[in-house]
């Protein structure tokens, strides 16, 4: 029987799949590093009490980067290139979403429109990054070899969507309410289609790599569809609503460190 558990346990079985996951996850949390590092740099003056929560958000995910290369070095594996139709982040950008990597290289403050902008896409991501590790965390938060990463990872992951409900609930009160809504909604359903997309892409390569019959790999192939066209339908709305968080200020401290993955 097919289930997300014995899915990522054949991943984390093989080392060449092992490997692939592990490459992928790493490559895009140091784009988001990067990306929020700029974010960093670059936010307007009237809006410079953001900077060190966007701060420790790119520390975060530069963390989560160094995590997921250390599990490889552990086994003894190199990383290896991402293969461009699994790299989300950028394929989100070249979607539209998000801020582009070609302004964050400018030494252009940004606008308050970029940072709702910033927010809102990363109200929606991280909404997706926070449901896929409550789901690690349920059945191999107790692995001996991903276990801790994956908590850790996932703690993080509730504290940036809580960070990103509290400013734009704030930016809200502020006037930026209708503007907050409409970059929501694109973002999410631009991001339900290449997180299908990314999906297909990476179950593909798993497939070859781990050998799977064909009639499993198209049961997992319409799975992906199948979430898709219910995102689609209405999944999609969980992505855009907001609440206040039960962790205030979530980002407000210095990043946790993580020593054992160094």
């Amino acid at each position: 029987m097919l289930s997300a558990r014995s899915l990522f346990q054949e991943i984390v079985d093989h080392d060449a799949s092992f490997q692939l996951f592990c490459s992928i996850a790493a490559s895009g949390e140091s784009q988001g590093g990067w990306e929020n590092a700029r974010i960093a740099a670059l936010v307007p003056d009237g809006m410079r009490d953001l900077a060190p929560k966007i701060t420790r958000h790119g520390a975060d995910e530069d963390k989560h980067g160094r995590i997921f290369n250390a599990l490889l070095r552990k086994r003894g594996l190199p990383p290896v290139p991402v293969p461009p139709e699994t790299d989300y982040t950028m394929l989100l950008e070249r979607r539209g979403i998000g801020l582009a990597h070609e302004k964050l290289r400018r030494e252009q403050a940004l606008t308050e429109e970029d940072i709702v902008v910033y927010l809102a896409h990363s109200r929606v991501t991280e909404q997706r990054a926070a449901d896929q590790m409550v789901m690690l965390v349920k059945y191999f938060g107790d692995h001996p070899e991903v276990g801790r990463a994956v908590r850790m990872i996932s703690n993080d992951e509730d504290n940036h969507l809580a960070y990103c409900h509290e400013e734009l609930l704030r930016l809200a009160r502020e006037g930026h309410g209708p503007a907050i809504q409409r970059v929501l909604r694109e973002s999410a359903l631009v991001e339900i289609s290449v997180y299908r997309d990314v999906s297909l892409a990476v179950m593909g390569h798993m497939g070859r790599l781990l050998r799977w019959p064909a009639p499993k790999a198209a049961a997992l192939a319409a799975g992906i569809r199948g979430m898709y066209a219910y995102e689609r339908f209405s999944g999609w709305h969980r992505m855009i609503g907001l609440r206040t968080p039960e962790r205030r200020n979530a980002l407000g401290g210095a990043a946790a460190t993580a020593p054992e993955f160094a």
